[in-house]
């Protein structure tokens, strides 16, 4: 929590189209690592606990907030746009108690919130702060301007420097990061005086930095660890840039803890990814949501997985897909697996190549290791089930269960017709499609009675 003693009101700035990304989707609703751009933003500020979060939308207003069902924030239409100035006088109106407001952009997500408190607690009510950075690269942003003894009197936008052809101005290395707070009482008043006499005609935010300094407030200054916590998103490769920025900083992580990688380029993490010891995870691997790998986990490359915890020692070979699953130790999957959500893989269980497990429950030493499906199934200690077996659970209305208990075999190019239990230690031949109950200890064969035709010839082709 920010050390300021005054109550923190929050205005977050997401109202912009996003023009250049050249999408249908709002800005702030871009994707990176895994979560909107907006979400990223919300996060940050709400370690802050402000007393009141205020979230200004604009284009796609709807779409925005229906992707925050449970945000803890006020919202505010902003329509028509008519500037930075404008969307946070409408930010403001809804706050309802007086100390210090603090205005960040919904476009920039990786800002700290340690870095946030920062610059809120330099604020009281006779100072006003501002977040800037000196970078190498300024083009198309504000620039500090300071007098001769060094304090901000005034914010230059690029596009008015550019038409003053104010040259002094353009070469200036600090820039405006947008993210700013101030006394809640005193914006009010400033924002209500500010006018459109600018190069694009809109209310700018940054023409507070010159009320402040007239009307006597201390303009203190506050500075990011890095450049990379300011950096904005106005297309897609500057969001392509800031993605492998961000997976790379995760990789570097993950290898602190005790991680290996095959290659830290080549990971995406859009979630969070928990690690036990010693885990190997192989090239083009990616981890949404959820994720738990324990002790000794060796990851093959090209897998995904999504909302998964993975046991001691297990290995998921290359080309494996889980999603929403559990998985014990030792446990063996893929290559070119799929765990669907409801999976419950017990210890030692094998899932082989080309096998698919949706809402089953595996016990220990359970086996599929070959081109099966078991689906809405129950599978008993160390069953074999065959390869080309399937659980035929649905009836073209309703899911039914199958039951495999302990011990049972399951022959090859099996069809076990749900709702149907296979009994402990029995044994169902190859080929056989079953459709009622099997008793335990019992082989249970189903075929129909093999016919030749003699003489019988293929049809052949007209030529």
């Amino acid at each position: 929590m920010s050390s300021t003693a005054l109550p923190l009101s929050v205005i977050v700035l997401a109202a912009g189209k996003g023009t250049r990304m050249k999408s249908r989707l709002p800005k702030v609703l871009q994707p990176l690592a895994g979560q909107p751009l907006l979400a990223h933003a919300l996060a940050s500020v709400a370690a802050l606990q402000p007393a009141q979060t205020v979230v200004v939308v604009g284009h796609g207003a709807e779409d925005v907030r229906a992707a925050f069902p449970a945000a803890p924030a006020t919202w505010a239409l902003q329509s028509p746009q008519n500037g930075t100035g404008h969307a946070a006088a409408v930010g403001l109106a809804p706050v309802e108690r007086d100390g210090v407001t603090l205005l960040v952009t919904g476009d920039t997500p990786l800002i700290r919130s340690e870095t946030l408190g920062a610059l809120v607690s330099l604020v009281n009510e006779q100072t006003f702060a501002l977040l800037t950075c000196v970078v190498a690269d300024v083009t198309g942003y504000g620039r500090i301007v300071r007098n001769a003894a060094g304090e901000v009197v005034k914010i230059v936008e690029h596009k008015d420097a550019l038409a003053a052809n104010d040259h002094a101005v353009l070469a200036i290395h600090e820039m405006n990061t947008g993210i700013m707070a101030a006394p809640t009482a005193w914006l009010r008043g400033a924002l209500a005086r500010l006018t459109p006499h600018n190069a694009q005609g809109e209310l700018y935010l940054t023409d507070v930095i010159a009320m402040a300094a007239v009307d006597g407030l201390r303009v203190a200054t506050a500075q990011p660890d890095s450049e990379m916590e300011i950096a904005g998103v106005n297309d897609k490769t500057q969001l392509a840039a800031l993605e492998r920025k961000v997976q790379l900083a995760e990789a570097e992580k993950l290898m602190t803890a005790g991680v290996t990688l095959a290659d830290p380029a080549r990971i995406d993490v859009r979630g969070t990814l928990n690690c036990g010891s010693d885990v190997f995870i192989d090239v083009g691997c990616v981890f949404e949501g959820a994720v738990k790998l324990g002790d000794n986990v060796r990851i093959g490359p090209n897998c995904v997985l999504r909302d998964v915890t993975v046991g001691t020692g297990s290995v998921v070979h290359p080309m494996s897909h889980l999603e929403g699953c559990t998985v014990g130790e030792g446990v063996l999957i893929g290559p070119f697996a799929r765990l669907r959500p409801g999976a419950a893989l017990g210890d030692e269980v094998h899932i082989g190549n080309f096998v698919e497990v949706k809402n089953s429950t595996l016990a220990k030493g359970a086996k599929a290791n070959h081109l099966a499906y078991l689906g809405d199934a129950t599978v008993g200690e160390r069953v074999n089930y065959g390869a080309g077996s399937i659980t035929a659970n649905y009836d073209g209305a309703n899911k039914h269960r199958t039951v495999i208990e302990a011990d049972v075999h399951v022959g090859s190019n099996c069809v076990l017709v749900a709702p149907v239990t296979i009994g402990a230690g029995g044994t169902v031949g190859g080929g056989s499609t079953v459709t009622k109950n099997a008793p335990a200890g019992a082989l249970t064969v189903a075929r129909s009675k093999p016919v030749t035709i003699a003489n019988w010839k293929r049809p052949q082709k007209k030529t």
